[in-house]
């Protein structure tokens, strides 16, 4: 499996090769899903709560007497049927992390990989480098390359903070390292564009 090497602006220098253990393997969505979920589930702070009738003040005293008033019997104004009273089966601390064992991670992720480059929407970068961070220029770097307006993930091999200041204003443009991709990030891109160092880098650290 082969993908485009390209200059910043444009112009394409030859092939790179991809490496099946990573963009050669069969497509799973049940495992993409399952990380996808996790990577969503892990991002959750889990502090959502409100009040149940136990925490909200009142009660102890019957509202009004059983019968007689024509209203359906309360025995408390903390009920959740009354007004300002508790709320039933809300939401709770808790934690909404879970695990998912390393090797269906890495199966997930060459699922992803696999699947961006069986619909050609891989590009090589063959160097992106900045003196000064400079969104335009990055800018018209997606323009000449015909990104401009996509869902693209750009992977880098290390944190450049010139680079990263330069992409992080883009709108539909994210930018990560090459030993943090996932599988997340590659379902919502359109097309994965990766330096020449960040694919070393991937090869190094997923392809073992």
């Amino acid at each position: 499996m082969n993908a485009r090497i390209v200059a910043i602006d444009g112009t394409e220098k030859g092939q790179a090769v991809l490496p099946d253990a990573l963009f050669a393997q069969p497509v799973h969505e049940h495992l993409t899903w399952l990380s996808v979920k996790r990577h969503l589930g892990n991002q959750r702070q889990g502090t959502a709560m409100v009040k149940n009738r136990a925490l909200v003040s009142g009660g102890g005293k019957k509202p009004f007497r059983q019968k007689g008033t024509g209203r359906a019997r309360q025995g408390s104004n903390t009920s959740p049927l009354m007004p300002g009273g508790g709320r039933a089966f809300g939401p709770r601390p808790r934690d909404h992390r879970t695990a998912l064992p390393r090797g269906q991670r890495r199966a997930a992720l060459a699922s992803a990989l696999s699947h961006k480059a069986s619909e050609n929407a891989i590009l090589v970068l063959e160097s992106l480098a900045f003196d000064e961070p400079k969104t335009r220029r990055m800018a018209d770097i997606l323009e000449a390359l015909g990104l401009a307006g996509r869902r693209t993930l750009l992977v880098v091999h290390e944190h450049d903070e010139n680079v990263w200041k330069s992409c992080r204003n883009i709108a539909n443009l994210r930018t990560t390292l090459a030993h943090q991709v996932n599988a997340y990030e590659l379902a919502a891109a359109e097309t994965l564009l990766v330096t020449a160092k960040g694919l070393e880098r991937m090869k190094e650290v997923f392809a073992r």
